[in-house]
């Protein structure tokens, strides 16, 4: 401790001169340190949840999903995630729940129930090509029956109303939804492969130059109609199991076809 506590060290003294005879110098004391800059008092942290992650990594969008995303999302730190999530595999889980909770059924305005499960099909295959990932979790298993519960059980209702029987209703919704499953499925498998730079037209015929040309007939046939014709799987794959459910019903089925692409070209508009 300094001897003189009000006067600064000797080394550090300043000196300046003082008017008069003779050189007279006086000590200057330093100036003070300038005082130190208050510290920004740290609120408390953010109230989070499993639900508020999963809200947040909706807005996120599985596309661009990550932990730092999220965390970043909710002004917290991706350490704090994971007092409520167990890691990456969890938080997509938790994403694609949550995605196909919010999923609506079209609305039920009296149109016959093939122009209504046309409509159901065509939003589940436009669903998953926007979101591969949820594809993904969905086929993994990820999805919970209790998160789609109200939506199944609106569809039910929807061909309940319309004459079906429950069990009727539930084989109706299962084929309409397989066959926009797969229809989505095809469609992100090419997507991928064009990414890659690869096509699935491109492999079939890389496969048939490996052979001669008379084998493999009716795959070359199917080729040159793909190319020329370039069908609508979707279209062609909803009018087909429609139009069997309506006759298993006898019901005429010869109008399916038209609702199915009035119901397509709808979406597209």
């Amino acid at each position: 401790m300094a001897p003189f506590p009000n006067v600064a060290p000797k080394s550090t003294l300043k000196y300046c001169a003082v008017e008069g005879p003779g050189v007279n110098l006086r000590p200057v004391p330093p100036s003070r340190p300038a005082a130190p800059t208050p510290r920004r008092r740290v609120g408390r942290p953010a109230q989070i949840s499993r639900q508020a992650i999963a809200e947040a990594a909706y807005e996120v969008g599985l596309g661009n999903l990550t932990l730092t995303a999220v965390a970043d999302h909710l002004g917290v730190s991706v350490a704090g995630l994971y007092h409520h999530i167990r890691g990456k595999d969890d938080l997509m889980r938790l994403a694609a729940e949550h995605t196909a909770s919010r999923v609506e059924v079209p609305l039920d305005h009296g149109q016959p129930w093939a122009a209504w499960l046309s409509e159901w099909a065509a939003y589940t295959f436009d669903a998953f090509v926007a979101e591969p990932l949820l594809l993904d979790q969905f086929l993994a298993g990820a999805i919970s029956a209790e998160s789609i519960a109200g939506t199944t059980d609106a569809i039910l209702g929807v061909l309940v109303r319309q004459g079906f029987t429950i069990g009727d209703a539930h084989a109706a919704y299962q084929a309409t939804s397989s066959c926009a499953l797969g229809n989505a499925v095809k469609a992100v498998r090419e997507a991928r492969a064009r990414a890659g730079g690869r096509s699935d037209a491109a492999e079939q015929h890389r496969v048939l130059d490996q052979h001669g040309p008379d084998e493999l007939p009716y795959l070359r046939r199917l080729l040159a109609c793909l190319v020329a014709e370039r069908p609508d799987g979707l279209g062609a794959g909803l009018t087909t199991t429609l139009a069997g459910i309506a006759a298993t019903r006898d019901e005429p089925w010869q109008p399916v076809a038209g609702l199915v692409q009035e119901a397509l070209a709808a979406r597209r508009a």
